[in-house]
């Protein structure tokens, strides 16, 4: 009789399931790979090898296992009486009620999961933390998973992502690191060493980083809150920038070349978006004023803070440059996604942009390679007030100015002078992501106001 094939199961089909699954699935052939969700839409585009969220490079990395040892299913329960290895998923916003509503993790969906497990397990199983959590998250779950019956044993793993919307695929298949916390204890380390026996299919052995389970948890929150707080860090200063004439893109270089420092996440912008810095963030503040540190607390709290002003800020400069009144006045917003290469609007700058605009009455027109549909849901309690176009032409014909808030490629390439014939004069760009030709626009007619560097306007 063959050995019985071991089931890896995920609950939570979104933007850390999904993809990690399917990189799971096609290098480790043997293992039968099950995502499960109870969002039935979600899982049919999955089986049907669509995606329902936009990675380069998804598509074809599911293709190469759907169906073969890649399925997907609305059955969570039987999904959970399968499994030798569970990964949890799901989604853990930031509570809107209650105590620590605005900054804590909402964990209803975590917790529903965890008694989930609990009522279905038919085996010994190690559960793995995928979501992003709390410190000490894991042990709650542990306290709900006591209460098994007595022949079946639960071990709790902390593995958090480390993805990069955008960059997905290419993050999963050459991580800088994957981090696995668990119990000093001879069941802890077993299933430690299991999870480190899938991983190890691809990622070396040196790259994969143990720990105890606490630490791993807080790792997480830790690497956003870093890379949140060098993106405030240089849009501070792009602020000081503007003021003093200085040039935002060369300080950075010449901060980034010092090699204690080094150039990522050193580019000034209208913000960062996406469903992770500030949750993460405001999840930390939570927990270190749970923990009576205050000061830790509003250290980290600032980091959210500079990030809205960065933004308020972007929307002050367009109403003031604009003669102090853009209603009625036809923006055209290039982009909705909160960075490029992703369909992801989450927390985007734009979002932000979009609702104070239409608050001063402009006529806002929203285009996004990716993001038009979930924009289109976001903004829809506006109705008529803002406009949605495929073609970012269609979007600047007519318009007084032009907002850039997400880094997409094929706005580098557009036309401009195309696009200034169409537009009313005096035409503006506001050029939130420093990624467009300034001098060459400005000469073609535009006035354009960068971030963090000079103004270029005609008198």
């Amino acid at each position: 009789m063959g050995m019985r094939t071991k089931t890896i199961l995920c609950i939570g089909a979104g933007y850390v399931g999904g993809p990690t699954m399917a990189m799971v699935a096609r290098q480790c052939p043997e293992y039968r790979v099950l995502v499960v969700d109870v969002d039935a839409a979600r899982v049919h585009a999955w089986q049907s090898g669509e995606p329902p969220i936009y990675e380069p490079g998804l598509k074809e990395l599911v293709a190469v296992s759907l169906n073969r040892n890649l399925f997907f299913s609305t059955d969570v329960a039987a999904g959970i009486a399968e499994a030798d290895i569970i990964f949890v998923s799901v989604n853990t916003p930031t509570k809107t009620f209650g105590r620590g509503a605005g900054r804590a993790a909402d964990l209803q969906y975590w917790e529903k999961t965890a008694r989930q497990i609990l009522a279905h397990a038919r085996r010994d199983v190690i559960v793995v933390e995928k979501s992003t959590l709390p410190v000490r998250t894991a042990e709650a779950m542990e306290r709900i998973l006591r209460d098994s019956p007595a022949d079946v044993g639960f071990e709790v793993l902390s593995n958090p992502e480390f993805l990069a919307e955008g960059t997905a695929v290419r993050d999963l298949e050459n991580p800088d690191r994957v981090l696995i916390g668990g119990h000093d204890s001879a069941s802890g380390r077993r299933a430690i060493e299991a999870l480190i026996e899938i991983y190890a299919h691809w990622v070396p052995r040196e790259r994969i980083l143990t720990t105890n389970v606490w630490s791993s948890e807080l790792s997480k929150l830790a690497a956003n809150a870093f890379l949140a707080q060098r993106i405030s860090s240089i849009n501070s200063l792009s602020a000081i920038c503007e003021a003093t004439e200085a040039n935002i893109s060369e300080v950075s270089r010449a901060i980034g070349m010092d090699s204690r420092i080094g150039p990522r996440f050193l580019n000034a912008s209208v913000g960062f978006g996406g469903s992770c810095f500030k949750k993460d963030i405001l999840n930390l503040v939570y927990l270190c004023d749970h923990y009576g540190l205050g000061e830790v607390a509003r250290y980290w709290e600032q980091v959210v803070l500079m990030n809205e002003y960065q933004e308020d800020r972007f929307v002050r400069k367009i109403v003031a440059t604009m003669f102090n009144t853009v209603a009625g006045k036809r923006i055209a917003i290039f982009g909705a996604s909160f960075k490029a290469d992703t369909g992801d609007i989450r927390e985007s700058p734009a979002l932000r942009v979009c609702h104070a605009l239409i608050e001063e009455r402009a006529i806002v027109v929203v285009t996004d390679p990716q993001g038009l549909l979930n924009a289109r849901r976001e903004l829809a309690i506006y109705g008529d007030r803002v406009l949605f176009e495929d073609d970012p032409y269609a979007a600047a014909c007519g318009a007084h100015a032009i907002a850039l808030v997400t880094e997409w490629e094929s706005f580098r390439t557009l036309d401009y002078q195309r696009i200034y014939a169409k537009m009313e004069k005096p035409a503006f760009v506001f050029d939130g992501r420093n990624c467009l030709d300034h001098a060459a626009l400005y000469a073609l007619g535009f006035n354009v106001l960068p971030v963090g560097q000079k103004s270029l306007i005609h008198q």
